[in-house]
């Protein structure tokens, strides 16, 4: 499988600041990447510091004075990776609270909408089902600090909050579950997209309840407990005012098909 993805973030800094970025695709085993990344300050070339977390997380961090920063990301990602295995360490960590997904506000919700005793493998593809039949994607209605409780509520949102919602439905049923920052080939509007894999026999599934493009063809940029973990941008100081953010993702040939009802891995 063949991929391209690219990306392209303006940047207006009126205070001296440090600026985080997750754009990079993720670095998995079995996949060949191709790439260009450049930040140019005020119209001269600087150079970023990166380093990795988990997953294969790259992160771009670069100390930044006043002006126009603009940040251009292009990438052809070749191969597929297997799905990851499930680590201890991500079962305590992907089962509890977190900033966004609070699990502890959703343990009697989950006990009165979900049979808990019903086979995890199902209880994922119903929870999804659930999130999915419940909200209204509607672009402009919620805000970067909502969070599931937040969603719930409000009943519409965009990938980010449809994501915060299945993660903490299902960490609150048991099952661990993390947020995944993707490039999607075929999503609609095109923008980062945010989907969830979920723990299924020790293996990380993925599922996505917007259902906006194939899960096959996705191509993982970072992975964490929600968006404080993933969001493309992180601003360390002074203002900054994104004033335009592109991003494109198209895979060689025709889109995969995609059947909701199936388990699947990002490859």
């Amino acid at each position: 499988m063949k991929r391209t993805v690219a990306a392209r973030l303006d940047i207006e800094i009126a205070e001296a600041t440090s600026l985080e970025f997750k754009i990079a695709v993720a670095r998995s085993p079995g996949v060949q990447l191709i790439e260009t990344m450049t930040f140019i300050h005020d119209g001269a070339a600087v150079t970023p510091r990166e380093f990795l977390t988990e997953h294969g997380t790259r992160v771009h961090l670069i100390d930044c004075t006043p002006g126009i920063l603009v940040v251009t990301y292009d990438a052809t990602v070749i191969g597929q990776t297997d799905a990851g295995p499930v680590s201890d360490n991500d079962m305590s960590t992907y089962l509890r609270p977190s900033r966004y997904c609070e699990v502890d506000k959703f343990l009697g919700f989950v006990a009165g909408q979900f049979n808990l005793s019903t086979p995890p493998r199902q209880l994922l593809l119903e929870v999804t089902r659930w999130v999915s039949s419940h909200l209204s994607y509607v672009p402009g209605t919620s805000r970067g600090t909502d969070s599931a409780v937040d969603t719930l509520l409000a009943g519409a949102g965009v990938c980010r909050d449809y994501s915060h919602l299945t993660v903490a439905l299902l960490r609150a049923v048991g099952i661990a579950a993390r947020l995944v920052a993707v490039y999607a080939p075929g999503c609609d509007p095109m923008d980062f997209h945010a989907v969830v894999e979920a723990n299924i026999d020790r293996t990380w599934r993925v599922v996505d309840a917007t259902q906006l493009a194939p899960r096959s063809n996705l191509v993982r940029i970072s992975t964490g407990r929600d968006a404080a973990d993933t969001a493309f941008l992180d601003n360390h100081g002074g203002s900054i005012t994104l004033r335009s953010a592109e991003v494109r993702a198209v895979v060689d040939g025709d889109l995969a098909a995609d059947d909701y009802t199936e388990l699947t891995s990002i490859g």
